[in-house]
This record gives C-alpha cells, structure tokens and sequence, in this order.
C-alpha cells in the first residue's frame, strides 16, 4: 500500500481521535520533546539528501 493512499482513508474526525490518543500516551510535555526531534531528523535527513545530490552531480 502506498503512503499517499493512506491519508485518502482517514477522515478530521479519526485525526482528531488520534491526536487524542497521543496526548493519553505521552502528555502534554512530552509532545513538544517529540516534535522537536521529529523536526531535527527530518532537517538531518534533507541535509544529508542535498549532500548525497551535490554528489552526484560532481561524479557527473
């Protein structure tokens, strides 16, 4: 299954529940821990795809 069908199946009301669930499960001072780490590992992971493409393009 693809990524881009998923979001397709799930409508605001089941975001919402989910968001809830999330709150249960970690607490409202856990969530900003997480999503400054979620933001750091995808600041890593877009510097390290420009890198991998300047690469190529030098090899080129």
């Amino acid at each position: 299954m693809s990524l881009s069908i998923i979001p397709l199946f799930v409508g605001p009301w089941q975001w919402v529940i989910i968001g809830l669930a999330i709150l249960l499960l970690f607490g409202g001072k856990k969530i900003p821990e997480l999503m400054k780490g979620l933001g750091s590992g995808i600041k890593e992971f877009k510097d390290a795809s420009k890198d991998e493409s300047a690469e190529n393009k030098e090899k080129k």
